[in-house]
């Protein structure tokens, strides 16, 4: 029998009688999952008063304390791993090791948000006038939405939910509802931890109905969103219309650069885990290869040779490199874009969904080449899938025009043995995240993570730098001199 899940509002399971109900899918098989209430505006605005009756008690209790919530979520996490991470796999689509690597994502961030319980820092600067301080403090904004992504279905929801939850914010949270079973599990983790009732709510349903619901209400005060762009732009401008916080983590056409000093060896196995991990449904995934020319063919001989023994397959077996794409919109995406590459570019590798035998039952395509000249569609539209393209330069001063020339900026790359140049690159790439020697994928927790142009407006989640997400600063003056002092204006001109 298919489990079937209600909403979790105010600390309670529900199942809204006469709901209408939706369905997630193994990507890989096309068996079904389980089955999750598709919330009314109703329910989502019930959860929203939730969290907004929730929000006084929370504020006041101390950061420490909440971290020692996420400490214990973070132990719920890391003694189901394995459990989670197989849920992952089935649901997405990942395979397994890299459904691990989402879990313990998970873990490492709400251990490490756990910690800024105990700094949630602001400054002290000295002030021009005697006897006075002046500091800032951090403080809570209230109700926040936070939609996230089906990639990193436990990984993504946790970067914000723990920075938000530290912060002392209370929360809506609306999954993407291919991987709604995975969002389950993210609640799960908290509840067991004893997070207060209220605190954190879960509304599964359709971003045209929940997601609208969120935005607009006046109670929620902070929208993070994980998404497309076109979405995003759209989350945007209705969440200006109530002044609100938004944050925006969107889209990638990330570059890795390969110079004629580079290590190939190295940069082969980077570049198969950056373009093909995960079946390329990262937003840091390497969707474009620029190499230069001395090392071009080599480099590509390299490449399609081990692609030769790249396994497709059920996402379980640990034998399997690649599972499937994550739903039928996806592949049907995937292989439209693919279409388009065959009309304007030269197919090197792969390019085809795979089929025949147990194929049949799921969504898989195969990692596929292109050589391309830099501004064909393929090489400057994000695909979100195995499609690599391939472009031939003469110098790294090209590299960088052509790595540059897209409207995203997310990840970006150098591979090369010169120590002049990686610095050089360092500056020159316009990307939130530049990796010398390595793929572009492969953040970790306690650095800043986000991007600049077309990727997001601006803010940065992970790291120390998530708190500034979810919170608002308070300038703070205390004078203690026992009189009436004048800032900006002197004795002379008071008196």
């Amino acid at each position: 029998m298919t489990e079937q899940f209600g909403l979790f509002v105010q600390g309670r399971w529900t199942d809204p009688p006469e709901a209408r109900r939706f369905e997630t899918k193994n990507p890989a098989t096309g068996e079904t999952i389980a089955s999750f209430v598709s919330a009314t505006p109703e329910q989502a605005r019930a959860a929203i008063e939730a969290a907004h009756r929730a929000f006084p008690a929370w504020k006041e209790t101390p950061a420490p304390q909440r971290g020692e919530i996420l400490l214990r979520a973070a132990r719920h996490l890391r003694e189901r791993k394995e459990e989670i991470a197989r849920i992952v796999t089935r649901e997405m689509g990942k395979v397994l090791a890299e459904g691990r690597g989402d879990v313990q994502e998970s873990i490492d961030f709400v251990e490490y948000m756990a910690g800024e319980g105990r700094r949630l820092v602001g400054e002290t600067v000295p002030s021009e006038l005697r006897s006075k301080f002046c500091l800032t403090i951090r403080q809570p904004k209230g109700v926040v939405a936070c939609i996230t992504p089906w990639n990193f279905p436990t990984a993504i929801p946790n970067w914000k939910i723990a920075a938000a939850l530290i912060s002392g914010n209370t929360i809506v949270f609306k999954p993407a509802s291919n991987t709604a079973r995975c969002a389950v599990e993210v609640v799960r983790a908290y509840e067991a931890a004893g997070l207060p009732p209220g605190v954190l709510n879960l509304v599964t349903g359709s971003g045209s109905v929940v997601g609208a619901e969120l935005i607009a209400h006046p109670k929620v005060r902070a929208v993070s969103f994980t998404g497309g762009v076109d979405t995003g732009r759209d989350v945007y401008v209705r969440g200006a219309q109530g002044l609100k916080m938004v944050h925006l983590e969107l889209g990638g056409k990330n570059p890795v650069i390969l110079m004629d000093d580079a290590d190939l060896p190295l940069a082969l196995d980077g570049v198969l885990f950056g373009a093909f991990g995960t079946s390329g449904q990262r937003c840091t995934a390497t969707s474009r290869l620029i190499l230069h020319e001395k090392v071009y063919e080599p480099f590509l001989e390299m490449l399609t040779k081990r692609l030769d023994s790249f396994r497709l397959g059920d996402p379980l077996d640990p034998k399997v490199d690649m599972g499937p794409v994550a739903s039928l919109d996806q592949e049907q995406k995937i292989l439209a874009y693919i279409a388009i590459g065959k009309q304007e570019a030269k197919l090197r590798y792969g390019g085809a969904k795979v089929t025949g035998g147990a194929f049949d039952r799921g969504h898989f395509v195969q990692p596929t080449i292109f050589e391309t000249a830099h501004g064909t569609r393929i090489s400057k539209e994000e695909i979100f899938g195995p499609v690599l393209s391939v472009i031939r330069v003469h110098d790294y001063a090209e590299a960088v025009r052509v790595a540059n020339d897209v409207d995203y900026g997310l990840s970006s790359s150098i591979y090369t043995r010169d120590v002049n140049r990686a610095f050089r690159a360092m500056q020159d790439l316009e990307a939130g995240i530049t990796y010398v020697n390595a793929p572009t994928i492969g953040a970790e927790v306690q650095l800043p993570f986000g991007g600049i142009k077309n990727t997001g407006n601006g803010g940065r989640e992970a790291g120390s730098a998530a708190i500034e997400e979810f919170t608002e600063l308070k300038t703070v003056f205390v004078d203690f001199s026992a009189k009436l002092q004048k800032a900006q204006i002197d004795a002379e001109s008071a008196a």
